[in-house]
């Protein structure tokens, strides 16, 4: 497999693999570090890629991974999981003010949420992963991936709800 080739089907998922890093790690350069790591794990084993029925699933799964025996690791004790802030440039102050708000209360949320609920929330709702792909990444069946983002999707509402109508966690 040449340079060109491994790139093509590498690069369109770049991106979703350091999103996911960064979700688990906190830090962008750890995020990096990890990603970076997932693609030369993947440049090493080029000859073996078209093996995989979905590279790109295998790769989520290798950062997953990767990020997990990092955070056990024991340079990474202060490592927690939390959700990234996006931030909408064009809309007016106090609206973004607002809406950074709610993105700080979901995330908030979200960190108070089971390890696997935070997985799943993660590849389905923001990395945007069919409930297929999900369940093979994570090892479940397909059920149960569903039962865990309604239970997960469930928490953020009412929190959130408590939240917007007591102005309480």
């Amino acid at each position: 497999m040449t340079q060109t080739e491994f790139l093509n089907i590498v690069m369109p998922f770049k991106d979703k693999v350091f999103r996911l890093a960064k979700r688990l790690l906190v830090s962008t350069e750890e995020a990096e570090d990890a990603t970076q790591e997932v693609l030369m794990k993947l440049w090493n084993n080029k000859s073996k890629i078209g093996e995989y029925k979905n590279v790109e699933a295998f790769s989520m799964t290798m950062t997953k991974n990767f990020c997990f025996d990092k955070l056990k690791s024991k340079q990474a004790q202060n490592l927690k999981i939390v959700h990234s802030n996006y931030e909408d440039k064009q809309t007016p102050l106090q609206k973004q003010v607002e809406l950074n708000d709610s993105v700080n209360w979901v995330a908030k949320i979200i960190e108070d949420l089971p390890e696997q609920q935070k997985m799943i929330i993660q590849l389905r709702d923001i990395e945007e992963y069919d409930f297929d792909e999900i369940a093979k990444m994570l090892d479940m069946n397909n059920t149960a991936v569903r039962v865990n983002l309604s239970r997960a999707r469930k928490t953020i509402r009412e929190k959130l709800t408590n939240t917007h109508s007591y102005g309480i966690k």
